[in-house]
């Protein structure tokens, strides 16, 4: 596998690892999609030869901040470290960030791979985590 960091991959396939997400309200607007990814402090991606397969985006300053936005892998990729290494290598690249944040699904097996890297749900914290969205 090969990983490239801050490269915006091609229409195809992100339309391809987000649609198979099901992340539909990001590739109904793909240009939208796009200028997100660019704007981003931090883009990996991992791809088996030219194939995407993974794909993690991150914003925040990159000093006391991070908040990993968007952590895909395709279907067929899921629970074979793609996932796992796409995290670890963020971690590394921006070790010297204090406050490192994820918001995702809440199951069981996302609760259990987040939490074996190291994160901590905001309700164990004695913090508390708001959202609103515009429609």
């Amino acid at each position: 596998m090969r990983y490239e960091e801050n490269r915006l991959p091609e229409d195809a396939q992100l339309l391809k690892l987000y649609n198979d997400a099901g992340w539909y309200a990001y590739t109904d607007d793909l240009p939208a999609l796009r200028t997100a990814l660019q704007n981003s402090l931090y883009l990996l991606c991992v791809y088996e030869e030219e194939e995407l397969v993974g794909l993690l985006r991150a914003v925040g300053d990159g000093v006391s901040i991070l908040y990993i936005q968007d952590l895909l892998v395709l279907s067929g990729y899921r629970r074979k470290g793609v996932g796992t290494a796409l995290i670890s290598h963020t971690l590394k690249a921006f070790s010297g960030v204090r406050q490192k944040v994820v918001a995702a699904d809440d199951t069981p097996e996302i609760r259990a791979f987040y939490a074996s890297l190291g994160f901590v749900p905001f309700e164990e914290t004695g913090l508390i985590s708001f959202y609103f969205m515009d429609r």
